[in-house]
């Protein structure tokens, strides 16, 4: 099992963004600030940028913010009709999907900015 770390703006928002599009459980919501979500062997945390928590604590005197280019994946099947779903519901994508070596590829954002690349395998 492999866990993660997101700060984002708005804890609500990202529960119901990994939630409702990319097939995420709550496993715990024990303060506003932060939530423990699943989704088979990827624990995903979500640490609001606000408050005690500590995802809103400086560190070496910076303070975290969500964003950047550093993401995890998710293996899809249908990669095409997954992004005209996402992009039926609203959810913002970095560009077009592309093709890799061995793989179809698309970021998608969470509410906070974060990314989330989306692969299938050719």
């Amino acid at each position: 099992m492999a866990s993660v770390r997101y700060i984002v703006d708005d804890v609500d928002a990202a529960v119901a963004f990994y939630t409702q599009h990319l097939g995420f459980d709550v496993q715990m919501r024990p303060a506003p600030t932060f939530a423990m979500l699943r989704r088979e062997d990827l624990v995903l945390l979500l640490s609001a940028n606000e408050g005690p928590g500590g995802g809103a604590q400086d560190v070496g005197g910076r303070r975290p913010e969500p964003g950047g280019w550093n993401r995890f994946q998710l293996e899809v099947s249908g990669l095409e009709e997954k992004v005209e779903a996402l992009r039926a519901a609203g959810v913002r994508l970095r560009g077009e999907p592309v093709t890799g070596v061995a793989a179809r590829q698309v970021l998608v954002e969470d509410p906070a900015g974060n990314p989330v690349e989306l692969f299938e395998r050719m």
